[in-house]
């Protein structure tokens, strides 16, 4: 058992029954609650659960295969959980979407026992409610994607890499350190799994920590034991066998997957994902919703306590270098979307609760003012949108409905950090017990919003962004996918159709018509055909998806037939 910190409050047992059922809940319910609760959004989400699905029925585990084509954007790991969950309960998006829910359960789990060992339990569990009631912990691990497996198998990467380095010793330690065989293998085991994630960009976040990490410390020689046989080769049997086979298999794989797909990608813009240099700070700023303000206040009280002391604790240097490693890293990248910082995140959270824990016992710092400061602010937002959304009831009900629903978030945001700053404020009585309750009474907004995500889902989002609507009202009507053809759907609707339908559906070619349906999200159709095809005079009219189906035929067919009657 590690020491307490000095001014540590420790539970009772009593205290820790009930502190484990709270965590346990929170974890559940931030992680796995709601994980179908829409269809495939986005182009990413539809592209990798058609990959899983398809390794699943074929069979074919080593090469990932979009439409019947191999496809080497991402690596296989992803692709391989998916495909495991839907052999184990079937294909449904909670399936998709379960493998980033257990990454981050793992990633928060790992971080929980590396922040307990070397600050002690108060951290942990500061942690272990913080951090899983964060906007981006909740929102990628509901994403069926690659970044929070990535992100997840990383953070367990880095913990093993810390307890090599030493950062988890304590007064019970041995004097003479042995070989820490089970950390080794561990680390090189998890680094490998987020190389099959998403490729050599986890050994350049994890080694750049640990190169600057030694700089600023001066241990080297702790740095380099990560460099034992036992760690790489428990990476090279981990990740190595399939980029062999994967290779061998496909003799282009390494050019698109690594020159056009990771060089290529992070050095120009060619995928067109260009963003300002301050993107991520934006990112971070949403990620860590409702507590942003607070995560603010915790990097100036941190850079204060610095400033004074002029001298980083070991481990928090070893988080302070992860974090920013990651954060300049894919700053510098030509090509920035929001999932790439995902690394970034369990480190700052990690800081953020070990400051919340040092808060607690400080006569004044920033995180309590701008906790504070954070509950005026929701709480005005609130009711401005509360207003906005009785304003604009009176013009339309949808979008009215949409304010009040942002308005009951934004108060329970409020909540949540009035909570926070009772829990760490001076100007609180100082009783433990009641702190203690003020930060459970934390997260239950957030556990609230979750539970009730099914309700207030459809305000946000009036109609289903995914293609899961269409494709139940186009089958239901006996269309075959092979007759459609769409115009004017947006990428990610497309990709969901397709997933959804089991068929890749062209876009309307007008140069070579055929013989089918066209959809279409509004009348227009003789305008899209052009001169080349006929359509029929009365659309089928989707109601639930408010979409038309176009009978469509081209006119060298009515031609052929002698008649050039409008199809019916």
């Amino acid at each position: 058992m590690t020491s307490q910190p000095s001014g540590e409050i420790t539970a009772t047992p009593a205290q820790r029954i009930g502190w484990t059922l709270l965590i346990l809940t929170t974890l559940y319910i931030c992680y796995f609650g709601h994980l179908g609760v829409i269809g495939f959004v986005g182009p990413d989400e539809p592209r990798y659960a058609w990959i899983a699905r398809d390794m699943a029925e074929t069979g074919d585990w080593v090469t990932p295969r979009l439409y019947g084509k191999p496809w080497f954007e991402k690596p296989v790991l992803y692709y391989w959980g998916a495909a495991l969950s839907f052999k184990l309960f079937g294909v449904s998006e909670a399936a998709a979407r379960l493998p980033s829910a257990i990454s981050a359960l793992l990633a928060t789990l790992a971080l929980a026992w590396f922040a307990w060992r070397t600050y002690g339990e108060e951290c942990a569990r500061w942690l272990l409610l913080l951090l899983p009631t964060s906007v981006g912990m909740i929102g990628f691990s509901h994403a069926a994607a690659t970044d929070m497996p990535f992100a997840g198998m990383l953070t367990v990467a880095m913990v093993c890499a810390a307890v090599v380095l030493g950062l988890t010793r304590d007064e019970n330690s041995p004097i003479l350190p042995r070989t820490p065989w089970l950390a080794l293998l561990l680390f090189g085991f998890f680094l490998g799994l987020a190389v099959l994630a998403k490729g050599p960009a986890a050994i350049i976040l994890s080694g750049g920590t640990v190169f600057f990490w030694a700089i600023f410390t001066r241990r080297w020689r702790d740095a380099l034991r990560l460099l034992h046989p036992a760690a790489i080769g428990s990476f090279c049997l981990t990740a190595l066998p399939w980029y062999i086979l994967c290779a061998r298999r496909n003799p282009d794989f390494f050019r698109i997957f690594i020159i056009e797909h990771n060089f290529k990608r992070y050095l120009t813009p060619e995928f067109q994902h260009v963003q300002p240099f301050w993107f991520y700070g934006g990112v971070l700023s949403v990620a860590f919703l409702p507590w942003s303000a607070a995560v603010v206040g915790a990097m100036i009280s941190a850079m204060q306590v610095l400033q004074r002391r002029r001298r980083l604790n070991p481990a928090t240097a070893w988080l302070i270098c992860w974090s920013m490693v990651s954060l300049v890293f894919f700053t510098i990248s030509r090509s920035k979307l929001p999932g790439y910082i995902l690394p970034a995140i369990p480190a700052i959270g990690l800081l953020f609760a070990r400051s919340c824990q040092v808060a607690a016992r400080a006569k004044s710092s920033w995180l309590s003012y701008l906790s504070l400061a954070a509950v005026v602010l929701f709480t005005v937002a609130s009711g401005t949108a509360a207003i906005v959304g009785h304003v604009l009831a009176r013009h339309s009900h949808r979008n009215g409905n949409f304010g009040i629903a942002a308005s009951v978030i934004l108060l329970l945001f409020a909540i949540a950090n009035c909570f926070l700053w009772f829990a760490i404020s001076k100007f609180y009585p100082p009783h433990a017990r009641m702190k203690a309750l003020a930060a459970a009474g934390a997260v239950l907004p957030i556990l609230f919003a979750m539970l009730s995500l099914h309700k207030l889902l459809p305000y946000f989002l009036p109609g289903d962004p995914s293609g899961k609507t269409v494709a139940q009202e186009i089958s239901a009507r006996g269309i075959s996918p092979h007759r459609l053809a769409i115009h004017g759907m947006s990428r990610g609707m497309h990709f969901s159709l397709n997933f959804y339908l089991r068929q890749e559906i062209p876009d309307w070619d007008a140069a070579a018509p055929k013989d089918g349906y066209l959809l279409l999200d509004r009348m227009g159709c003789k305008f899209i055909v052009e001169e080349t095809a006929v359509c029929g005079e009365t659309p089928l009219y989707l109601e639930a998806s408010s979409r038309y189906l176009f009978r469509v035929t081209p006119k060298a067919s009515l031609d052929r037939l002698g008649g050039g009657r409008e199809p019916k």
